[in-house]
């Protein structure tokens, strides 16, 4: 089984504790997004690989060598502002995370996701061409992997179209992305890719891939896995994952997140978590049905 910590919230920006008592106990206990009642038990005993995506790893960097499983990194690393990104800490913070992350995991085991890219009268496309190459020139030597991805039409998009002013991607618009990422990725020795987009700009020099291959797992683990059946639907080919966060828990508040959608109830549900219960918002009750996940 390989753990992601987390696609559905950052779990190390917020709940960094959490998880390292969650790993020093043994076990995780995780509720099932569409029926709450069921709960996932997940013994770290069963865990072969663990994949953290974060916007801040800060606070778990000086706690890597208590974690004796094979780690991957993913950092979300955009050029937006407060008005897109309200809690997320200074870029310089991120970057310079980023560089020590890379000494301790492994330039291999590291990706950087420019994720997601919208347009707007403020942030354009010479915008986005000017932060993607400057991202370049400043992590040149410690990243190698990037991945790129779009906004998405989810409900918090809907809810925040005032305040992201989005317009619609041209495909002239993809040409000058495509042409522009892959030339500054080239410059720096970098490759850029997208993961499950209807738009994957190979023919601009992106590379093919996925954000997790079955290559790079076996390679981890000597273990075979399916692809994720949570995004078969978009025919992703990602290695299947057990996600332990929970939605409308992140604390980024950021305007074009698809794990929230409503910014009162991430508030409240931040309210519930103990950084000592097994789940990570609010404690196991009696009417809860456990079951044991073994991959």
């Amino acid at each position: 089984m390989i753990l992601n910590v987390s696609g559905r919230t950052d779990i190390v920006a917020f709940y960094c504790d959490w998880f390292l008592n969650r790993y020093k106990e043994g076990f995780v206990d995780v509720r099932n997004p569409f029926n709450p009642s069921l709960v996932s038990r997940i013994h770290f005993a069963n865990v072969e690989a663990i994949l953290f995506c974060t916007k801040n790893p800060l606070p778990i960097i000086d706690h890597l060598k208590e974690i004796d499983k094979p780690i991957l990194f993913q950092v979300t690393l955009t050029p937006y502002k407060e008005d897109i990104e309200p809690k997320v800490p200074p870029k310089k913070e991120i970057i310079a995370s980023i560089k020590k992350l890379s000494k301790i995991v492994g330039i291999e085991r590291l990706w950087v996701r420019y994720d997601p890219i919208f347009l707007s009268d403020k942030y354009s496309i010479a915008y986005h061409q000017k932060a993607f190459a400057k991202m370049c020139s400043l992590l040149d030597g410690y990243v190698k992997q990037i991945i790129v991805s779009f906004i998405d039409d989810c409900k918090n998009v809907r809810c925040n179209l005032k305040v992201l002013n989005p317009r619609k991607f041209t495909e002239s618009d993809y040409m000058a992305i495509g042409k522009s990422f892959s030339e500054s990725a080239r410059v720096h020795g970098m490759t850029v890719q997208t993961c499950f987009e209807e738009r994957n700009l190979s023919e601009y020099g992106f590379k093919k891939g996925e954000c997790l291959s079955h290559e790079l797992a076996f390679r981890l683990t000597g273990k075979i896995y399916k692809d994720w059946t949570a995004r078969k639907e978009k025919k992703c080919h990602c290695v299947q994952m057990v996600d332990i966060g929970a939605y409308n828990s992140c604390g980024h508040f950021c305007k074009y997140c698809y794990a929230n959608f409503s910014e009162k109830e991430v508030t409240s549900n931040m309210l519930k978590h103990d950084k000592n219960s097994s789940l990570l918002l609010g404690t196991l009750q009696n009417s809860d049905i456990i079951k044991e996940r073994i991959k």
